[in-house]
């Protein structure tokens, strides 16, 4: 047997010796609460029994001096009397106030001549059994709840610390496209993985740190999986929430447990997902963000005290690299800091390539094609469109995934589900085919915008229609023109409902949205404004900084703002007023169709 599997067959009878042992106490627990309610019940049951051959103490007096007592039963420590009284069969019972007063009332009584039996008892054990388990039954809840807590958040000798994967990882660098040189660069770190000898011996220093940063859905996680698979060592994997708790240094406590773990388990890769969630910049606030800064700090001191002996390299991703602290940043802990970017199209063909080997995928169907339709796309997102178009493909009854199912796939994802059984009026169906041929026009004039691709006022996700655009090239810087141009496109819609309708919905809400943020970067981020300047006046945590430029600088940039959508908005009516006959013929073909395709929308222009 291997060591992997030694370490996991070891690590899964520890699971379930945890298990078992969590069982174990809830079921002791839940006895314990049993226990005690059938002793309450019984002790009900004795207690109404008693009552109805309880005598009262002023009564037993009166026997007692009537000479109608002939034995008292008494329990040393015990308040409660069995009394026996003459001619009577059943024993009663009484509860005397004060065992001296009442001694003292019977020695009184027998100088008198009145003859009465008085016996001592000492206490039986199994009488005292129910008192101690309902006086000790508090402190058992008690003590087994803290044992619960305890497990739960980490804390004792015993206690698992956390839920970490940790595994010999089978993905490696052949499950990964599209990021040819990150993974050049990262092969160095499996190099050293696997021969840190040779480095040293060169008196090169092993990478303590590598910072993933990119957009969700890029890959961070599958490029740490594989260069453990690749370097066929241990991959411990923890979020960056799970360090944080209810209780003030357990975070660091986590910490320190950790990277003891990945010492045993040296050479390893330690993962830390979401790292912004315990590195984000230190603060001198209380409560949480002291519990943040404890393990931030903690971290810190770890990933200072490796030894260039032990070969750990910690691996972590964020989305958000400008909040983590400068310290956590600098060389001599993460050493390296690489961009995972979205997958331009080759990268995003071998992405669907390498997801649809398992998928039957119909003969006329192009990967390139898909490629060159999803631009801005991450390897996520391309992995849910097959798998939604998969699930299409088998929902009609298809052999093969066809194109209409990788077309109605895009769509679902970027636009949401289509609503074919939602009742539209006739008004609402004409006002949104004029607002969608008005996108539609408008873009066609435009050099800078992309070619319609499809127009439907079927209504998908939040939207009562779409203009859709094809998307096959990948940009990487976008130009003045092409910004305000896009401006002009958004605003097409809103201005042909002007324009025929005479009146204006809350369907441009989105566009004008929209609009509104372009045009608010162009001033304020791109300094595209020649009366802003360029300058940029967003800080890195996303506030504006209009004081710089003086008191009435936020009513410079709201006006800019104001002449860029007033701008575009009066473009948009002009291209569409020289265009009505399209915007009233399109318009009426979406009525009729509910759909136009990119083939039957350039027919309108003789393309």
């Amino acid at each position: 047997m291997s060591k992997d599997k030694k370490h996991n067959k070891s690590k899964d009878e520890k699971k379930k010796e945890d298990l078992y042992k969590s069982i174990a106490l809830i079921i002791f627990l839940i006895v314990l609460i049993i226990v005690t309610a059938v002793l309450l019940y019984f002790q009900q049951i004795n207690k109404n029994k008693e009552d109805e051959n309880t005598l009262a103490y002023t009564e037993l007096v009166k026997e007692v001096q009537n000479k109608n007592v002939e034995e008292i039963e008494m329990t040393v420590g015990s308040t409660t009397l069995k009394v026996k009284l003459k001619g009577v069969e059943e024993e009663k019972k009484a509860i005397i106030p004060n065992t001296q007063v009442f001694m003292e009332l019977i020695q009184s009584q027998t100088l008198e001549g009145n003859e009465i039996k008085l016996v001592q008892k000492p206490q039986s054990i199994i009488s005292q059994i129910p008192s101690y388990i309902l006086s000790l039954l508090p402190t058992a809840i008690m003590l087994a709840l803290f044992i619960m807590i305890f497990k739960m958040q980490g804390l004792g000798e015993k206690g698992q610390v956390y839920e970490e994967t940790e595994r010999s990882t089978k993905v490696t660098f052949d499950d990964i496209a599209g990021l040819d040189e990150e993974k050049e660069e990262l092969k160095e770190i499996v190099e050293f993985l696997k021969q840190p000898k040779q480095f040293t011996e060169m008196g090169a220093r092993i990478p303590k740190g590598v910072l993933l940063y990119g957009k969700p859905g890029t890959g961070k996680t599958l490029i740490a999986k594989a260069i453990a698979g690749e370097a066929n060592v241990p991959f411990i994997s923890m979020s960056g929430s799970e360090f944080i708790e209810m209780f003030a240094g357990l975070g660091a406590s986590r910490v320190r447990k950790l990277f003891d773990k990945a010492r045993k388990l040296s050479p390893c890769i330690v993962f830390i997902d979401e790292i912004d969630a315990i590195g984000s910049r230190r603060t001198s606030n209380n409560g949480a963000e002291t519990e943040n800064n404890q393990t931030l700090n903690q971290l810190l001191v770890e990933m200072d005290g490796f030894s260039s002996e032990e070969t750990i390299i910690v691996l972590a991703a964020t989305n958000r690299p400008e909040m983590l602290d400068k310290a956590l940043l600098r060389p001599g802990r993460f050493d390296r800091q690489i961009t995972i970017p979205s997958p331009d199209i080759v990268g995003r063909e071998e992405i669907l390539k390498i997801h649809s080997k398992d998928k039957k995928l119909a003969p006329e169907v192009s990967l390139h094609s898909i490629a060159e339709d999803t631009a801005g796309f991450t390897g996520a997102e391309l992995a849910n469109i097959l798998n939604e178009a998969a699930i299409i493909a088998t929902k009609k009854q298809h052999q093969a995934i066809n194109n209409d199912d990788l077309d109605e796939a895009v769509k679902k994802v970027t636009v949401g589900l289509e609503k074919t059984s939602r009742k539209t009026s006739d008004r609402d169906k004409k006002l949104t085919a004029y607002h969608e041929a008005g996108h539609a026009i408008v873009s066609q004039f435009l050099p800078t915008q992309t070619a319609v691709k499809e127009v439907s006022i079927v209504p998908r996700g939040v939207a009562g229609g779409y203009t859709m655009y094809k998307s096959d090239e990948d940009k990487y810087f976008i130009s003045k023109t092409e910004m305000e141009e896009k401006l002009v496109a958004l605003l097409g819609g809103r201005a042909a409902e002007k324009l025929v309708l005479n009146d204006i919905s809350t369907g441009a809400s989105n566009d004008i949205e929209v609009a509104t943020n372009i045009a608010k970067d162009m001033v304020t981020v791109y300094g595209m404004s020649d009366i802003v300047g360029p300058i940029s006046l967003k800080d890195s945590e996303g506030n504006f900084e209009y004081q710089l430029l003086g008191n009435n600088m936020e009513d410079v940039v709201g006006q800019e703002v104001k002449t860029l959508i007033d701008t575009a908005y009066k473009k948009a009516q002009q291209i569409l007023s020289q265009n009505m006959d399209l915007l009233h013929a399109i318009a009426a073909e979406l009525i009729a169709k509910e759909k136009i395709n990119e083939e039957e929308f350039n027919k309108f222009f003789n393309i």
